[in-house]
């Protein structure tokens, strides 16, 4: 990894490129960020940067998070994520990491927490096909149908596609373009849509395959 921020996905808009086509973006809150940490492989065994994001009260950090931030001289923060980079010269704790380190036309990767959907059916989660609704199936058109085989092997084999538990996961989508970087106000448009709800916690990071 070369670089990478924290920040709050604002939601979704589009802009025009030159040519007058449409392009949906994401607009993402992106830092700034201060150096909280700084990993050196003498002391941790690897390089990396803490960085902090969006202030938190003094009255909601613990005695040991109080004395972290107070050891940096950096206010309290919400969210604290580490970024392993190729290089960690150039950072030094209590630096303001903006969003400027990324540009227009650039590809990053963006990691986030998916919306949490509760419970669901198979169709919801697996696109299950639907059974047919016609002479003899009964209310269980929604259903998953047969499980497996009959007396040999007289089980359902793990990792069957079933019913349950869908979203509020970690999610990374890869490859997408920055479109406009507003360095000001710390916001960047990114082509696509991006994992999570509005207020949403994300990492952009430089893409690991363009």
């Amino acid at each position: 990894m070369k670089k990478g921020l924290i920040g709050k996905k604002i939601g979704m808009t589009q802009v025009f490129d030159e040519k007058g086509n449409v392009i949906p973006v994401t607009v993402i809150e992106l830092g700034p960020c201060p150096v909280v940490q700084k990993k050196t492989a003498e002391n941790d065994g690897y390089e990396a940067v803490q960085l902090g994001f969006a202030d938190e009260k003094v009255t909601r950090v613990n005695k040991p998070m109080k004395g972290h931030f107070e050891k940096a001289n950096v206010a309290p923060k919400k969210i604290l994520r580490e970024f392993r980079l190729e290089d960690t010269s150039a950072f030094n704790v209590g630096d303001i990491v903006k969003a400027d380190i990324f540009a227009t036309g650039e590809k990053v990767d963006v990691v986030g927490t998916s919306k949490g959907k509760g419970t669901a059916g198979a169709i919801k989660r697996w696109n299950f096909s639907r059974l047919k609704e016609s002479h003899g199936t009964g209310p269980v058109a929604r259903h998953a149908g047969s499980l497996g085989a009959c007396s040999d092997p007289s089980r359902v084999f793990k990792g069957k596609k079933l019913a349950g538990h869908l979203g509020a996961e970690r999610v990374t989508i890869q490859n997408l373009e920055v479109v406009k970087v507003d360095a000001e106000n710390n916001l960047i448009a990114i082509k696509g849509a991006v994992p999570g709800p509005k207020k949403g916690i994300v990492m952009v990071v430089n893409s690991v395959k363009a």
